[in-house]
């Protein structure tokens, strides 16, 4: 059951924007000349699951946000006729397929970020291309799983409450400290919350919840404008979610609402959480998954017990 309060003649969402042009220093030195999007998980980019899940969703025009050193992007996305050719004539089917669907994906854009800004700041560099329509906007640190729905779920609540839209996580309140943390209210859908205050990055034990901001928006057009006019917040940069605060606090274009996300992510923004996710997505693969999982168990009989680490699991939650 939906709240009976909103509009729900928002024009359907049909371009997703993807900022890519973050240096990627904590991957050093291999993002010294490969752009941290490119970096495989399992055998595909990490840039390669977040353009599919947009596909899924319907969105089949596809702006990236990128900046110096990230060509490789643009030929990852391109047609590449002579390894194509070298495959056909090898009857190589199977690989030929899988170098010629990233390229037919999507309408795949490119537009350069230049100064390093912050993520508002790339969000309002594609307000040329998105127009005046709602957008989705996905970040590549984030994967989610295929078959946990998220971003088609956002979008109907886009559409039906004419809002903003962002995906929220709970999280280890330790943990905290390194999100935009939300501030919200219930509704009458148990998935959905009507957020009436954003923090980014709040210092350790001062989070108003539990809940998380993951890489994941659909916004109105009116964040454009909102972000034109945000001062440099956190790290002296363009925060986005400052400017979804404000939007949240004035309830301007509708207010902002988040979706409980409770399925399967993927953080690829870590080294260690990036390891951990190509094990986890390997491990449910067919044609890895028996055998690797095989090795691990045998690998693990090997492994000296960690010491204990201090727990923070028993702290108790800051419940919205």
């Amino acid at each position: 059951m939906s709240d009976p309060h909103f509009s729900s003649i928002a024009p359907r969402v049909l371009k997703a924007v993807i900022p890519a042009a973050g240096l990627g220093t904590r991957f050093l030195p291999a993002t010294k000349a490969m752009p941290k999007e490119m970096l495989p998980v399992v055998d595909k980019p990490a840039i390669q699951y977040v353009v599919e899940e947009a596909v899924a969703a319907g969105l089949t025009d596809v702006l990236m946000i990128t900046g110096r050193n990230k060509n490789a992007l643009e030929n990852h996305f391109d047609r590449v006729q002579e390894l194509e050719t070298v495959l056909l004539r090898k009857g190589d089917q199977e690989k030929l397929a899988k170098v010629m669907h990233s390229s037919s994906l999507a309408n795949v854009h490119f537009v350069r970020q230049g100064d390093p800004k912050g993520l508002g700041h790339a969000v309002l560099r594609a307000r040329l291309h998105v127009g005046n329509e709602p957008f989705a906007v996905l970040l590549g640190d984030d994967l989610i799983d295929a078959r946990d729905e998220l971003l088609s779920r956002m979008i109907d609540v886009q559409q039906e409450r004419g809002a903003s839209v962002v995906a929220l996580m709970e999280v280890d309140p330790a943990s905290a400290h390194l999100y935009g943390v939300a501030t919200v209210e219930q509704t009458l859908d148990d998935d959905v919350v009507r957020i009436t205050g954003l923090v980014e990055k709040p210092a350790p034990g001062t989070q108003p919840s539990n809940l998380a901001v993951i890489g994941r928006y659909v916004l109105r057009p009116e964040i454009f404008d909102v972000l034109a006019h945000t001062a440099p917040g956190k790290g002296n940069e363009i925060q986005l979610t400052d400017a979804l605060h404000y939007l949240a606090r004035s309830e301007e274009a509708g207010g902002v609402y988040g979706v409980v996300f409770r399925g399967r992510r993927y953080d690829t923004g870590d080294r260690l959480d990036y390891i951990k996710a190509i094990v986890q997505l390997a491990t449910d693969r067919d044609d890895l998954g028996p055998d690797l999982r095989a090795w691990l168990f045998e690998f693990v009989d090997t492994l000296e017990a960690p010491d204990a680490p201090t727990s923070t699991l028993d702290q108790p939650a800051l419940v919205p």
